[in-house]
This record gives structure tokens, C-alpha cells and sequence, in this order.
């Protein structure tokens, strides 16, 4: 889902930022509000930076990544998810891709616009009182309108980019992301079942979500 630099030029990549930094802020009421979503915020930007890392391939027009998107959405919460991938990005760059600082607010708007959507559309249901159960199918309904966001994201950018971008290529990094959309409920609900089993402990019931999520 990475946005190489050169892609766009500098006028769409300020735009870009203006847009990451307002809709941060936008949501920021609610991350400063509960002390206790800072911190579910670095686990989940750190969560999310090592699963970034562990698996990550160039494929047609970008990069198929292991986001663990439902995974770190399902045990943080929604707030710290979505200010944990701009960390997350954030920490990458200064570490690791230093070239991807350039795109930092056009790669945080391709994986948080989704996750508003997927938040609104479904998400937020699971964390009601008596809401959806975790679910295998139920995860998946929720990843494919998550990752289908994040598609349609660099599709958009690419779209608008210097050079026009083959739509063949655009469709292999698309299609590339359907195993992700299967294979990853299974992690997320293998992990949530495991941390439902230890909801007593301190940690994990202040800092995560998992007390509220309802199991099948």
C-alpha cells in the first residue's frame, strides 16, 4: 500500500499531509480524553510496525503487507488503531524506510480513511453491548471492506500521480491482497480467544479491548 516518492508531486503530497494532520486532529478529543488510549496507541503502532516488517512484497503497483489491520483494530479499539498506523508509519520511516517520511501523510490517509469507513460501516458493532460476535465471517466482512479502502486508496492516488500507472498493474496489487482478506481473521480471532482468557490480568484488561468483544 506504499505510495513510492516520485509518484506525486510535491502540491498533492501538501494536500496529502493537510489532510492526515486534519483528520488526526479531528479525532484527537477522543485519544486525549482516556489517558489509557496512549498507550493502546503505542502497542498498537508497534504491533502494527513489526507485522509491517515481518512480511512485505512488491506486487504490481505497490506493496502486499501483513497490516494486521482487524487484529490491532479488534484488541486496541478503534482510536488507538487509527492514530496507531500514523505512528506506525512514523516509526518505519525514521527506522527503517527513511524515503517514505516523503509520503508519510499519503500512506496514513490509505490505511485511516478505510479504517474510518470499516469503523462506521461495521466495526463498531462488535463493541456495542451485545453486539456481532467475533467471528471468522464476521472478521471477514470487516477486513474486505477495510483492505477494498485501502485498494481503492493507492488506486486513487496512482491515478492522480505524475505518470499514469498501468491498470493491469494496479489490478495485480488488488487482487494480490484477496488471500490476505482470508487468512488474516484467522490470526485475528486466534488472537483475541487467546487474550479473552486473560482478561483478569491488569495489562490486558486496561489496555486492550478484548473484555467488551463477545466470542461466538
Amino acid at each position: 500500500m506504499h505510495i513510492e516518492p516520485g509518484v506525486l508531486n510535491a502540491a498533492k503530497v501538501l494536500y496529502a499531509n493537510v489532510t492526515a494532520i486534519a483528520t488526526l486532529a479531528a479525532f484527537s478529543p477522543k485519544l486525549i480524553i482516556r489517558p489509557d488510549n496512549v498507550i493502546k496507541t503505542l502497542l498498537a503502532a508497534a504491533f502494527f510496525s513489526v507485522f509491517m516488517e515481518v512480511f512485505h512484497l512488491p506486487v504490481g503497483a505497490s506493496e502486499l503487507h501483513f497490516v494486521g489491520a482487524s487484529a490491532v483494530y479488534f484488541v486496541f479499539g478503534f482510536i488507538p488503531t487509527l492514530f496507531g498506523f500514523a505512528m506506525g508509519l512514523l516509526l518505519q520511516g525514521l527506522l527503517f524506510e527513511p524515503q517514505d517520511l516523503v509520503h508519510l501523510g499519503v500512506n496514513s490517509l490509505s490505511l485511516m480513511l478505510p479504517l474510518i469507513a470499516a469503523h462506521g460501516l461495521l466495526g463498531r458493532r462488535f463493541f456495542s453491548e451485545g453486539g456481532r460476535s467475533i467471528r471468522w465471517a464476521e472478521v471477514v466482512k470487516f477486513d474486505a471492506v477495510y483492505y477494498t479502502g485501502v485498494v481503492a486508496m493507492v488506486g486513487f492516488w496512482l491515478s492522480t500521480g505524475e505518470e499514469p500507472t498501468p491498470l493491469n498493474n494496479w489490478a495485480l496489487f488488488a487482487v494480490s491482497y484477496l488471500p490476505l482478506v482470508l487468512c488474516e481473521p484467522l490470526f485475528t480471532c486466534l488472537v483475541v480467544r487467546t487474550l479473552k482468557r486473560y482478561t483478569d490480568n491488569f495489562l490486558v484488561g486496561r489496555f486492550t479491548c478484548v473484555k467488551t468483544l463477545n466470542l461466538a
